[in-house]
């Protein structure tokens, strides 16, 4: 039977990686192999609040002609 499941596995060490890939190869199961790292947890957490802020309202909006005063860049 089969499945639709996928498996996120994070090996932390060579040692892990190397048996990770053996056990896979002599069950014969299809891998792939990514260098993608997942996004810091505390980096999501900043942008869901800042996401429910700007729902609220809690935004500071600034006219192009005071954009400059804004940035403290005059």
């Amino acid at each position: 039977m089969k499945t639709e499941k996928t498996f996120i596995i994070r090996p932390e060490t060579t040692e892990q990686e190397n048996a990770l890939k053996a056990f896979i190869k002599a069950l014969k199961i299809k891998f792939e192999v990514t260098k993608e790292k997942p996004y810091d947890p505390d980096f999501v957490a900043k942008i869901k609040t800042s996401r429910q802020q700007a729902k609220e309202g809690k935004i500071t909006r600034v006219e192009k002609k005071d954009l400059d005063k804004f940035l403290g860049l005059e």
